[in-house]
């Protein structure tokens, strides 16, 4: 292991899918249909417009940060040099943390879903986690480029999933599947039955549909690997938005519109014949619709699980490059793989498996959890895209000079979409704290005690201050 800077060796396509990966998960396949049965069909339809609104200010500005700045890691590295070192530093540990989090979380999700298979239940869910956690280590271990094009195919049977239901969906509305026409009667009844908790509730219900699109802003982690980043960053930027967008707009819309929302099976996220595109294919009279949903689900969190070790190894990688982490994780092999840094995190993913094992509520510990950094990365990232930008203006440089891809809306859209993710805890942490309590408003500010402690500490240790505005510096700075 000697070099430092790793190979761009993803394609656009790699770059795409990793992140469409990253954002199409149990949550759409599991979720969608308890969040439904609460909303009602308008409201769940508009809160996925509403949210995705933001998540394309947030790709916005990701999109510039990282045809401006790509680099592995980025988000930490985008913090410490737009913002504070001393954030940087507390970001990048977050970020890792949150993504060894989700890889764990995914793989336990497999192990559970394959117990629907009686040839699984003579395995226990640890030995399946463990062997599961095996086959991905080796992926990650192997060359970027094989990485790319597993998690490529992972995600193409993701997507293709996502196409046949919403065909089916389609047929079943028309009349041309079922033996019954839904037309849209079946959409405007469901908006009359929803049980929405007055502006609380509603805020849950936008809270969830902001947290299924957790992964979007990941194509910027994989920017230090990526070829001809100023044009590929570009191009996965808006093309993951509208993916996204699409897949989860048109899903709930198709759900609403062929499924009563009295359907108790709704509720039900933990049995997989509950799922919202299992009931809409055994509508459309596919019998094997359980096992068909079981298949996709599993190579869904799996190839979540992946994307998680990916992301989590190259946060680690630069947070050794930079002197942040202990500097064996800056080694690459021959292959540029951070062989080190994987196995790291490879060992703390078993310690969310004995989490899990010995806490009866930890799974959905774990899940919150994760919920609540993701919105926290999202607001330092536009903090970090906004600082740059305010560089350029003081510095007065020409912004078409400095940014190869600028966001349509600007600052001002970056702006507006920070407010809105604050919104989001700061709503969220009420919400739960009128509904749960004490307890459960302090869990929701863990991931801000634990930025702000690093951010402080590292503060204290280093001396470090707040990069002026005019002290930005400008210079492109690519891994070459």
């Amino acid at each position: 292991m000697k070099q430092k800077r790793m190979k761009r060796n993803l394609n656009s396509r790699h770059v795409s899918m990793m992140a469409i990966g990253g954002s199409i998960g149990t949550g759409l396949f599991m979720a969608t249909g308890a969040m439904f049965s609460q909303a009602g069909s308008y409201l769940s339809v508009a809160s996925y417009i509403f949210i995705g609104v933001f998540i394309y200010l947030l790709m916005s500005a990701v999109g510039e940060l990282a045809s401006f700045y790509p680099v592995s890691g980025s988000f930490s590295s985008y913090a410490e040099r737009f913002v504070d070192p001393s954030l940087g530093f507390a970001l990048g540990w977050l970020y890792c943390i949150m993504w060894i989090l989700v890889a764990g979380i995914d793989i336990i999700t497999l192990a559970k879903v394959l117990q629907f298979w009686s040839f699984f239940q003579q395995f226990s869910i640890m030995s399946l986690c463990l062997f599961f956690l095996l086959v991905l280590c080796i992926i990650n271990i192997a060359s970027v480029k094989f990485f790319g094009e597993v998690e490529y195919w992972l995600t193409t049977i993701k997507v293709l999933a996502v196409i046949f239901f919403l065909l089916a969906g389609v047929g079943l509305i028309l009349g041309v599947l079922g033996g019954t026409t839904h037309s849209l009667n079946t959409f405007v009844n469901n908006s009359k039955s929803a049980e929405l908790q007055g502006f609380l509730g509603f805020f849950a219900i936008l809270s969830t549909a902001a947290f299924s699109f957790g992964g979007t802003e990941s194509v910027a982690v994989a920017s230090g690997e990526s070829k001809n980043p100023e044009k590929t960053m570009s191009k996965a930027v808006n093309k993951v938005f509208w993916r996204i967008l699409i897949f989860y707009v048109a899903t709930i819309f198709i759900i609403a519109a062929v499924i009563p929302i009295t359907d108790p099976r709704l509720l039900d996220t933990s049995n997989i014949s509950a799922s919202p595109f299992t009931l809409v294919f055994e509508n459309a009279g596919f019998l094997l619709a359980a096992s068909v949903m079981n298949a996709v689900i599993c190579a869904s969190v799996l190839s979540a699980a992946n994307s998680g070790i990916y992301f989590s190894s190259r946060q680690l990688f630069s947070l050794g490059t930079r002197g942040l982490a202990p500097k064996m994780f800056s080694k690459l092999s021959t292959n540029s793989s951070p062989q080190s840094a994987v196995l790291l995190c490879i060992i703390f993913i078993v310690l969310t498996f004995l989490f899990e094992k010995y806490n009866a509520t930890g799974y959905y510990m774990l899940l919150s959890l994760v919920g609540l950094i993701i919105v926290c990365v999202w607001i330092i990232a536009i903090f970090s895209q906004i600082r740059l930008r305010k560089a350029i203006i003081k510095q007065n440089k020409n912004i078409e000079d400095i940014l190869p891809y600028r966001a349509k809306f600007g600052i001002v859209g970056s702006y507006v979409a920070l407010i809105a993710f604050i919104l989001l805890i700061v709503l969220q942490t009420y919400s739960d704290f009128v509904a749960k309590g004490v307890l459960a408003g302090i869990y929701d500010l863990l991931p801000i005690i634990f930025i702000l402690a690093l951010y402080f500490g590292y503060k204290l240790i280093t001396k470090s201050k707040i990069v002026k505005i005019e002290d930005i510096d400008l210079q492109k700075s690519l891994e070459e």
